[in-house]
């Protein structure tokens, strides 16, 4: 069979009059070509019969016949045509499976063949009477994965009790009682939930990110702590090293003056046995020169004037002892853990107070709950006794017996706050529940309410029921105060020493608590008219 040449063009084979690929060819007389309808149709409107393309006219009609080598070539080069025309295959779309090469997009899918097909390869099902029989949908990738495995048929129904891809005929057996909805149904409730879950994913993700900020954020602060706990404990084990280093340096001493003290001693009974000695070997040579005279007048006459023994010690009696050490070590090493303990100690309260600084907050008092007589700055951080009672409206928060105030804020949680005290000879401050008496007396103790902290000219003391009384802490001019509310802790600590002062533990707290000051009388125990003031936490490094 004669086959198209790919060198022609479609104006070889296109009818003059309908300007398409001849379709049933055929030739007149003056040898130009027509499709067979396109020229009796013309002839059929003509009262002459001519040619369209050169005019020449016929006598009468011919009668023409179809080419049927052109016609041949006309259908090989609209085969040709028709595939060049059709599009290949983009990446998003289906490709035909019959193709070979280069693949055309498919225009339909079988559910019989399970095969994809370009316009060219679909051709057989649109002629083959058993073919046209098979059922053509829209093109689909993975036709397989779209079939029943069971009953060979597609995929068009939900089950949503067991939630899977059933087809028709599995309505009819294993999915019988079970309700079943079209795809496209179930595509819009699981497309819903979807959205749903595009909302909730970003929100997680920024949740996490947050987290994941706050474990960074820890991690520094966890390396900070860590810096300054290495920083810390090398200073006191730079202390503890020093002491080791003056406790050897020491005990060497206090042995080597031991052991000095023991030569001395044996040095100087060795120089007395000496001397006796001496004395003793010129008296003996003496007695030998005497000895040996026969002369009775000259031996009477020396003898006479022999000199009277030398005073002697009773030596059976004296020994030099070793000097004993028993002790000397044990009373270095008493030392180095006095020392030690001191510098522990230290190094305690100062972690502890940078630990607690941490959660300083700002507060400021409350005049509604001043006492008449107090006088507080604009900013409310100062309040000290101002000696004349100010006539004030009646407010049930105001303390109406003692010079008392508290905070406009309550508080829980952790808190920490310092005050000020220095130039003060009386003073209390502390913490108390917002529930308090504040009309009349108030007993300052736990069990009212109060957890605080007083001084006066006998020194500090915790009120409660008994008092706690504290050491003497000399040049105080500073008070922290730190409350872990659900661990029931109130502590209390020099400032400027860096040193705990006393912790009230088992704390009930109930209620939310208000910082609490009472600057005491102007002329308290001496002059006392400085003020109490609320202090900015200055952390130390």
């Amino acid at each position: 069979m004669a086959s198209a040449n790919p060198c022609w063009s479609e104006e070889n084979f296109s009818c003059p009059i309908c300007l398409d690929v001849f379709s049933s060819p055929v030739t007149t007389p003056c040898g130009h070509n027509f499709c067979r309808t396109c020229i009796t149709k013309f002839w059929d409107e003509q009262v002459k019969y001519k040619c369209p393309v050169c005019n020449k006219i016929f006598d009468t009609r011919p009668d023409v016949h179809v080419n049927l080598l052109l016609s041949e070539f006309a259908a090989q080069f609209r085969t040709c045509v028709r595939v060049k025309d059709q599009p290949y295959v983009e990446p998003a779309e289906v490709p035909c499976d019959v193709c070979t090469g280069t693949q055309l997009k498919a225009v339909k899918s079988c559910l019989v063949c399970l095969i994809s097909y370009c316009q060219t390869h679909l051709e057989p099902h649109q002629r083959v009477v058993g073919l046209k029989k098979h059922r053509l949908v829209e093109p689909m990738d993975r036709l397989e994965d779209r079939m029943c495995k069971i009953h060979t048929r597609l995929l068009e129904l939900f089950c949503q009790t067991e939630q899977v891809c059933v087809c028709q005929f599995c309505t009819e057996t294993d999915h019988k009682s079970h309700p079943v909805v079209p795809l496209t149904q179930e595509y819009e409730v699981k497309r819903a939930k979807l959205g749903k879950i595009e909302i909730e994913v970003p929100q997680m993700i920024r949740e996490r990110k947050i987290k994941i900020k706050e474990i960074k954020d820890t991690l520094e602060i966890n390396k900070k702590d860590a810096n300054r706990e290495i920083a810390d404990g090398g200073k006191v084990l730079t202390a503890l090293i020093c002491c080791v280093e003056k406790c050897r340096d020491d005990f060497n001493q206090m042995v080597k003056e031991k052991l000095i003290s023991a030569e001395k001693q044996a040095e100087d009974l060795i120089k007395e046995l000496e001397q006796e000695i001496e004395d003793l070997t010129n008296r003996s040579s003496e007695v030998k020169q005497l000895s040996h005279t026969e002369d009775h007048l000259h031996f009477l006459q020396a003898f006479r004037s022999l000199k009277d023994p030398p005073p002697t010690r009773d030596w059976t009696t004296v020994e030099v002892r070793p000097p004993s050490y028993v002790g000397t070590l044990r009373r270095s090493l008493d030392q180095l853990e006095e020392t030690l303990n001191m510098e522990m100690e230290k190094l305690r309260d100062d972690a502890e107070l940078k630990r607690v600084q941490q959660y300083e907050v700002d507060v400021t008092l409350d005049p509604d709950s001043a006492h008449p007589c107090l006088i507080l700055s604009e900013d409310g951080k100062q309040v000290h006794e101002g000696g004349v009672r100010k006539e004030l409206p009646d407010n049930p928060k105001r303390f109406t017996q003692h010079v008392y105030v508290s905070t406009r804020q309550s508080l829980s949680g952790r808190f920490y706050f310092e005050v000020q005290v220095k130039d003060k000879t009386g003073w209390c401050l502390g913490v108390a529940r917002e529930s308090i008496n504040r009309i009349g007396g108030i007993i300052l103790t736990p069990e009212n309410g109060l957890w605080t902290l007083y001084y006066d000219k006998d020194g500090l003391v915790f009120r409660d029921d008994p008092a706690v009384r504290l050491p003497q802490r000399a040049g105080l001019q500073k008070v922290g105060v730190f409350v872990d509310y659900d661990e029931g802790l109130v502590s209390f600590y020099d400032v400027e020493a860096r040193v705990h002062i006393y912790s009230a533990t088992g704390c009930s707290f109930t209620e939310p608590l208000h910082p609490f000051l009472c600057p005491g009388n102007h002329n308290y125990g001496g002059n006392n008219s400085a003020s109490l003031i609320i202090s900015p936490v200055n952390q130390t490094d």
